[in-house]
């Protein structure tokens, strides 16, 4: 393995069809890692290999490879670039320093370029910006990299600038180093040297005062900074490129190697009980790793990617693994170039390697005694129940769903407590059919599915009181409970002891809270009217109405029960009557206390040609959403940011395309829950009219 200072690893990520991975086959072809010619479009890329992409032609799953350039070593991962598939950029971006946002100079600046460019930051990484495609004809460089300077900063400084475009795009001319003859640069590099050479300084202030005082700096010093200002965000280093054509393809490597973070540079921290403690990437140290990214290959061998941040790890190493109740023993360690796999003796601090047919690992889990955060993945939330066609096939779609599970944290899957139904959860229509298209190439399994689930919520808006008793005699011991309560509503986020505390219940002997369904009860009974051993079957009996709703079948959330009275009876109660009795009173105060339907919102951010803007914002409003702003994205396209009903957009690639010509694009993401309008909600009741108060 490398030296650890020369080792740079890079995510590519960015917008659909910006030329991330035409840019990675590239990379491998400059470094006569591969030879010939290797196209996305012909189906012979080394990074999209999986059958789906070769169909679709783009990728749908993180990719790895490795090479050397100019005395560094790369590892670099290449993402999908569509956002149903965000979920193989956040995983990734766990395990690299340096964050590549490759731009498509004829589209601009895109709703998934926003959102990557913001994750790069959040994870501290090391940021360069590529404008590739210079050789289309309509690239607009001077206007592009105005609007890369007004949304992220005047930190944004191109490193170079294109010399000609379209099919004049012959090179680049390096502003760092400006050179004597720059004839046909689009843009005089000279006039970004000085703020280029500011920026970069601005991280030493010996070096800075001396620069005030008159002294120009060498160009050694300037070069030996430059990491510490990418490090501080001082400066977003911009190149430009055609990776189709390979003009500009080794200078953004060189760039690259020159500006970015080694594993040195970029220091993640463990969770402890003391705090944040820092993880330095000694090889000698104790060992702390993570699997960032689990791939199921077409026999079906189970592949886990790791990144080492500390120690070394080796074959059959015994490790501590998270969630693995034992140490576990290491199998052979790969290093992976696209689909190909080469065993490696040993892996250490900056390393990325894979090890195979290991069942107790998981994207996720971190190997070592030391602690990483978690990875927050988006939520899906776009459902389809699905069976399989041929009946007695079940047991073997539930086999290949959880392969799924293995490959995709943005992928759920649940059995509906309802219906019965399998309900398998994804980010968009899109993402779910590509699933689909899986099960067949792979499992060899045809499924059905049902129109999309959204994730409705229950709640209530006001306050209610009362009280139930349920009394059966058949002969023999009977049943009787007798529950008094009252509900009102939780805010969201809500402190749950200073709200017990402020709100002053008649007396809180005990409280329990679901974080997940913002649910609380409070137990407030004195005198013993309903003896302390009743109390967890009361609790149940609300779990299981909270769980499965109670006037249309959906979960109940951001509610508060207070129990503040009750009667029992010595020889006939028992929790089983309790636990009905509960379920009962909560069905009648909940409905007393103006019920109401919650409805997920999303965020939608839309790119468009600044032409079809008003056509946008029309289908918005029609689709009961809110647009909160605009701005240009360059190259005459706009970005257009609304709030809309998930209910109204599970769709919503198609009629885009519609309306675009197929040039449009988007992003969403959950914002919050919201109150859904009466008349949907009087609909959708109607649709799930069940009851759903069983007696036990």
């Amino acid at each position: 393995m490398s030296n650890i200072e020369s080792i740079r690893n890079v995510i590519l990520c960015g917008h659909g069809s910006a030329g991330k991975t035409t840019l990675a086959d590239s990379f491998l072809t400059l470094t006569d890692v591969v030879k010939g010619s290797h196209s996305v479009e012909d189906g012979t890329s080394i990074c999209d290999f999986d059958p789906e992409e070769k169909k679709h032609k783009y990728s749908i799953e993180a990719a790895a490879i490795h090479f050397d350039h100019g005395g560094f070593h790369f590892n670099v991962i290449d993402t999908p670039g569509y956002p149903d598939f965000i979920g193989q950029v956040m995983g990734p971006m766990q395990a690299v320093d340096n964050a590549a946002i490759v731009i498509n100079a004829h589209r601009g600046i895109e709703v998934n370029t926003r959102r990557v460019f913001k994750e790069a930051t959040h994870q501290g990484l090391g940021r360069i910006i590529v404008i590739n495609k210079m050789d289309d004809e309509t690239a607009d460089y001077p206007q592009l990299l105005e609007s890369i300077r007004q949304l992220w900063g005047k930190q944004c400084l191109p490193l170079n600038v294109p010399i000609g475009s379209g099919d004049q795009f012959t090179g680049v001319a390096s502003t760092l180093d400006v050179p004597e003859d720059f004839t046909g640069a689009l843009l005089d590099p000279s006039q970004f040297n000085e703020p280029l050479i500011e920026s970069i300084i601005e991280v030493d202030d010996a070096v800075m005062e001396r620069y005030f005082e008159g002294i120009i700096p060498k160009r050694e010093e300037v070069h030996g900074l430059i990491v510490s200002a990418v490090k501080n965000g001082t400066l977003v280093p911009i190149v430009c490129c055609s990776a189709k054509t390979g003009v500009g393809v080794a200078e953004v490597l060189d760039s690259i190697g020159l500006c970015g973070l080694s594993p040195i540079e970029l220091i993640r921290s463990s969770n402890h009980e003391a705090g944040q403690v820092p993880i330095n990437p000694d090889a000698n140290g104790p060992l702390v790793a993570k699997v960032f990214r689990t791939r199921i290959d077409p026999f079906v061998q189970k592949l886990n990617f790791i990144r080492v941040f500390s120690g070394t790890m080796r074959r059959d190493d015994s490790v501590h693994a998270s969630g693995a109740r034992k140490n576990i023993k290491l199998g052979p360690l790969l290093e992976v170039q696209g689909e190909s796999t080469e065993p490696v003796d040993f892996a250490g601090p900056g390393d990325i390697v894979a090890i195979a047919k290991m069942e107790d690992l998981h994207t996720g889990t971190v190997l070592g005694d030391l602690d990483l955060p978690e990875t927050q993945f988006p939520s899906p939330m776009v459902s389809l129940a699905v069976l399989p066609r041929s009946r007695g096939d079940e047991t073997k779609l539930s086999g290949a769903l959880h392969k799924v599970l293995e490959e995709d944290p943005t992928f759920h899957l649940d059995r509906d407590a309802q219906t019965k139904e399998l309900v398998m959860t994804g980010m968009s229509e899109l993402h779910l059919n590509v699933i689909q298209e899986r099960l067949i190439r792979r499992d060899k399994l045809e499924v059905e599915t049902k129109e999309p689930r959204i994730a409705f919520r229950e709640t209530i808006l006001g306050r209610a009181e009362g009280d139930y008793r349920h009394r059966k005699q058949s002969g023999g011991r009977g049943q009787f409970g007798e529950i008094h309560v009252r509900i009102q509503p939780l805010p969201r986020g809500t402190d749950i002891k200073e709200f017990a505390t402020k709100k002053n219940f008649h007396s809180i002997k005990n409280y329990h809270y679901d974080e997940k369904s913002n649910f609380l009860w409070v137990d407030s009974v004195v005198g013993g009217v309903i003896p302390g051993n009743f109390m967890p079957a009361i609790g149940k009996g609300f779990a299981e109405r909270v769980a499965n709703g109670v006037i249309a079948g959906y979960p109940v959330q951001d509610v508060c029960v207070e129990v503040h009275f009750g009667k029992h009876h010595q020889v006939d109660s028992s929790e089983a009557a309790f636990k009905t009795a509960a379920k009962h009173v909560f069905k009648k105060v909940f409905e007393a206390a103006k019920p109401s339907l919650l409805e997920p919102i999303v965020k939608l951010d839309v790119t468009v040609p600044e032409s079809n803007m008003g056509d946008v914002y029309s289908d918005i409003s029609g689709r009961g959403g809110h647009v909160l702003g605009s701005d240009r994205a360059g190259n005459g396209y706009a970005s257009i940011h609304c709030d809309v009903p998930l209910r109204e957009i599970t769709t919503y690639a198609r009629t885009l395309s519609s309306m675009t010509g197929g040039l449009g694009s988007f992003t969403m993401e959950f914002a919050h829950y919201d109150t859904m309008p009466s008349n949907v909600q009087h609909e959708l009741m109607a649709a799930n009219s069940a009851d759903h108060d069983e007696d036990e």
